[in-house]
């Protein structure tokens, strides 16, 4: 009889949900199985008790990695999330669940926990995973362990990049760290250049085919992600910096290490691309939960 214990880890997402079993090794040891996002609070938790109740049989803990910074007890979100629907924080996870435990923490935490124990961090005791998207979320590892701060808000990239008061940014203020180096920064950053807009599909698309203006908007967003990693690592002075995210591969590492580590005031850090692959939010979820039961 096989007494391994697993975990059911699932990702929320703005518009797809995946859940798969993972074990204390990070394995995924069944295919991850992909559902679509629902657009209403009752829909999402109908989906998820439907998950548990078809996937989780074999597993000792519900696992979930969620946009939203999330409480240092792992059971509750503390603030709303801008890419899930209103309500989405007030839902109760536990009650979905009352044949396991659910453990829920925020996904750039779960994917940085992921690279720290099986992708690109693993082996630093110390390393930071930024997750590039439509925004910019942050998982910072410390002496091996998550830093979650006083409530378990630690990592949010809401830092200022500017006083200008010039880019509203998702939290509600203005200029952060996300509203630059995140795709929408992208797309602001071309906008700033030439007072036109294109989605950050065709900035990428036309740099490729040597558009000027868009090569020169890619660069400025690479040296505003490494002014971001300037003064992360001189805060937490980390080995690692791990890119992450669907934006992540517009980025060139190689180049943003070489901006970064021309201006920190500690020893140099490694900045590298993600390794732990797209399933790293629901592998990770499972890992903090497995090493809570």
């Amino acid at each position: 009889m096989n007494t391994e214990k697993t975990a059911l880890g699932i990702d929320i997402g703005g518009t797809k949900i995946y859940a798969a079993i993972v074990n204390k090794s990070g394995e995924i040891l069944t295919p991850p199985i992909k559902y679509a996002t629902p657009k209403s609070v009752e829909g999402i938790k109908e989906t998820l008790s439907q998950i548990i109740e078809n996937q989780g049989k074999t597993a000792f803990v519900t696992a979930i990695a969620t946009a939203g910074a999330v409480n240092n007890e792992n059971t509750k979100i503390l603030s709303s999330t801008a890419n899930l629907v209103e309500g989405y924080s007030d839902i109760n996870f536990q009650d979905l669940s009352p044949k396991l435990p659910v453990f829920i923490e925020n996904d750039a935490n779960c994917a940085a926990w992921a690279e720290h124990n099986t992708g690109a961090a693993k082996g630093a005791a110390h390393s930071i995973t930024l997750t590039l998207g439509t925004g910019v979320g942050g998982g910072i590892i410390i002496n091996n362990s998550l830093l979650k701060g006083k409530s378990g808000a630690a990592g949010e990239m809401h830092f200022k990049m500017s006083i200008e008061r010039k880019r509203p940014c998702t939290c509600g203020t203005f200029d952060c760290f996300e509203a630059y180096a995140s795709g929408r920064g992208l797309a602001l950053t071309y906008k700033d250049i030439l007072n036109r807009e294109l989605t950050t599909y065709q900035i990428v698309e036309n740099a490729k085919n040597n558009d000027a203006g868009c090569i020169l908007a890619l660069d400025i967003w690479q040296r505003h992600i490494a002014d971001g990693i300037i003064g992360l690592n001189d805060i937490f002075d980390t080995e690692i910096v791990v890119l992450s995210g669907s934006m992540a591969e517009f980025a060139d590492a190689e180049y943003i290490q070489s901006l970064v580590n021309k201006e920190i005031v500690t020893t140099p850090v490694v900045v590298k691309h993600a390794s732990a692959g797209n399933f790293a939010g629901l592998i990770g979820a499972s890992l903090l939960a497995l090493d809570r039961i």
